[in-house]
C-alpha cells in the first residue's frame, strides 16, 4: 500500500503539474521548452503534462465542472532508447477538434479516439486521444501547435496565495471504502487505481501515469453529496458486470469506448457520471471495482 499511495500522490492526478526535480539522468526540459510547459517526472520514467481546461465553464445538471473533475488534457512521454512514445487526452470545445486534428497530423501524431466523455454538459466538450512515437522535442512541437489551435492555457498556473480549503467530504471514510488513497487536486478527491495486468503498447509498457489507471474523481457539491465521474478501465469480460453494477448502484455511464488502438490486453474506457451522496456513491464504486483485476496493494 505505500508503495501505490507513493504513486497516487506523484501522480497528483493530471492538473497543474511542474516541477524541475528531473531525473539527471532522463532530463525533459528541452520538451518543457517546445510545449511551453513544464510538467513532473512520475513512477515508470513517465513526464507527464497536465493542462487543465480553466478557460472552460462547464456545467452538467447544474453543477459546474472544476477542471480536475472532468476538464483536464494531458500529455504523457516516455523514453523508448533514443525515440519517446508520448500518449494522451486533449479536452476540447466541438469547434476546435478539427483545426487540432490537422496540426497533430501534420506534426506527425496519430489520433487513437475522439468521443464524448460527459453527457449533458453545456458547453459541450469532446475528448482527444493520440498517439506518437519519434524526437521527443519534434513530438512536444507538433502537440504545442496543435493546441495553439485551441483556447488551451498554457501558461503555468499562479502559485497560490494560501492553503486550499479542505474539502468538504469524509475523505478517510472514503479511503476505507475503495480500499485506496486518495489525492486532494484543485478542488476534487482523485484516485488512480492500477490494473493487475501490464498493458502494452507498440512494444512497451504503459504504466498508470500514461492513461493506464481506473480514474475516480470526487467534487463536493454540498451537504455530503459529490458529483463522481472518471473512466473504469476494463477487459472485454467485465464491461457489462462493470455496467450493471455501476447502474444498479445509481451512477450513469456515459461512454463506453476505446482510447488506444494496439494495446494489450485489449481495453474498454467506461465513462461515469452521478451526484449523490458521496459515501452512497464511494459504496457503488466499490462495488463496481469487485468486478476489475486491480494491482494487489
Amino acid at each position: 500500500m505505500k508503495r501505490f499511495n507513493l504513486i497516487l500522490t506523484s501522480f497528483g492526478f493530471a492538473l497543474g503539474l511542474s516541477t524541475a526535480a528531473f531525473a539527471a539522468d532522463d532530463d525533459w526540459a528541452p520538451v518543457a521548452k517546445a510545449l511551453g510547459r513544464s510538467g513532473a517526472q512520475l513512477p515508470g520514467g513517465i513526464y507527464r503534462v497536465g493542462l487543465g481546461r480553466s478557460d472552460l465553464k462547464v456545467t452538467l445538471d447544474e453543477v459546474a465542472i472544476r477542471p480536475a473533475l472532468a476538464l483536464g488534457s494531458y500529455l504523457a512521454f516516455q523514453k523508448m532508447g533514443n525515440e519517446a512514445m508520448v500518449m494522451g487526452d486533449l479536452v476540447l470545445l466541438q469547434e476546435e477538434v478539427n483545426p487540432v486534428m490537422k496540426k497533430l497530423v501534420e506534426g506527425g501524431i496519430g489520433i487513437t479516439a475522439l468521443h464524448n466523455h460527459l453527457l449533458r454538459s453545456s458547453p459541450a466538450t469532446m475528448y482527444m486521444h493520440f498517439y506518437g512515437r519519434g524526437d521527443p522535442v519534434k513530438l512536444a512541437g507538433a502537440l504545442r501547435a496543435g493546441l495553439a489551435e485551441s483556447k488551451t492555457p498554457l501558461a503555468a498556473p499562479a502559485p497560490a496565495g494560501s492553503p486550499p480549503p479542505p474539502l468538504d467530504l469524509d475523505t478517510a471514510a472514503i479511503d476505507q471504502t475503495l480500499g485506496a488513497k486518495g489525492n486532494v487536486n484543485s478542488g476534487v478527491y482523485a484516485f488512480s487505481i492500477p490494473r493487475a495486468e501490464t498493458i502494452m503498447e507498440d512494444g512497451m509498457p504503459i504504466p498508470i501515469g500514461m492513461g493506464s489507471g481506473i480514474a475516480i474523481n470526487f467534487q463536493p457539491t454540498g451537504g455530503g453529496k459529490a458529483a463522481i465521474t472518471g473512466d473504469f478501465v476494463l477487459i472485454a469480460q467485465e464491461v457489462n458486470p462493470v455496467l450493471k453494477t455501476l447502474r444498479e448502484g445509481g451512477i450513469e455511464v456515459t461512454a463506453l469506448h476505446s482510447h488506444m488502438l494496439t494495446e494489450q490486453p485489449r481495453l474498454f474506457f467506461m465513462h461515469f457520471w452521478a451526484n449523490d451522496d458521496a459515501g452512497k456513491l464511494a459504496r457503488s464504486l466499490k462495488a463496481a471495482l469487485n468486478k476489475v483485476r486491480l494491482a494487489k496493494n
